[in-house]
């Protein structure tokens, strides 16, 4: 994939930032990510970043979008890559735009690594990962004293569209367990947890958290898959299982249906 140069005499020293967009809200953003936008001369964005952010890009700045969202691959990630050594050769400085943060499913060491191959020099600035941004919007701590002492973070597919050993592993402690862009696969993880007993476990679904379109259900194991059903929870959407879970106000009617159930 080539591009051609533009005026030599404008060339600006090739520089890569690769800036986490975090999970959705463009007010989430860090200062220092903002600030990297505000110099760039391409910015190169993802589907699940929003484009508020592009408006703290200089106007003469190129806005390229390069998708990566599930069902939406625009481009590959060889593509990607490719395509930010070239924008950073011919024009300066590139900002990879990349929702949540850049090294959570992100790939953002394959970016940082590819730019090393061509000795550009690459800054990376953090962003607030969904993982434990979304929960922490609705009150739900992925972590709390007596209910969950730590917190998996797992892709709820491999690249072959299997499912995760980890989350087999994760269903088996005693952790929260996040689970990302794996909303397809939700009846085969709630399998997954009702085999390990967890018929009861909290579960909560939050779509597009932190957007205007933001979507929350709240179940259990043997009632969620019904209940996103019912409620057409749509990708992108994140799963939270585990008993931090019934901290979210929602849950409320769900524990006192139990506590009924179990004085009859």
């Amino acid at each position: 994939m080539i591009i051609t140069t533009q005026n030599k005499t404008a060339v600006k020293e090739p520089k890569i930032t690769l800036v986490g967009a975090g999970p959705g809200d463009a007010d989430l953003i860090t200062i220092k990510g903002m600030k990297a936008l505000q110099t760039a001369d391409v910015v190169l964005y993802d589907a699940l970043a929003n484009e508020e952010l592009l408006s703290f890009a200089p106007e003469t700045a190129h806005k390229v979008y390069v998708g990566k969202r599930s069902g939406d691959h625009s481009y590959s990630q060889d593509a990607v890559n490719k395509l930010m050594i070239d924008y950073a050769i011919n024009y300066g400085h590139v900002v990879r735009l990349k929702g949540g943060d850049p090294f959570v499913f992100g790939r953002g060491y394959e970016e940082l690594d590819f730019a090393a191959s061509y000795s550009i020099p690459t800054v990376v600035i953090p962003g607030i990962s969904s993982s434990i941004g979304v929960p922490g919007l609705q009150q739900i701590p992925v972590t709390h004293r007596g209910l969950s002492e730590s917190f998996w973070v797992v892709t709820a597919t491999t690249a072959s569209q299997e499912i995760s050993n980890d989350l087999y592993d994760a269903a088996r402690s005693k952790a929260t367990v996040v689970i990302l862009m794996g909303l397809h696969k939700l009846a085969e993880i709630a399998e997954i947890f009702k085999a390990e007993g967890k018929h009861r476990l909290p579960v909560a679904l939050i779509q597009s958290g932190s957007t205007k379109n933001e979507k929350v259900v709240i179940g259990v194991v043997d009632t969620i898959v019904e209940l996103a059903q019912e409620n057409k929870v749509k990708a992108p959407a994140m799963m939270v299982f585990g008993n931090v879970v019934s901290l979210h106000p929602k849950f409320s009617p769900i524990r006192e249906f139990y506590e009924l159930v179990a004085q009859e």
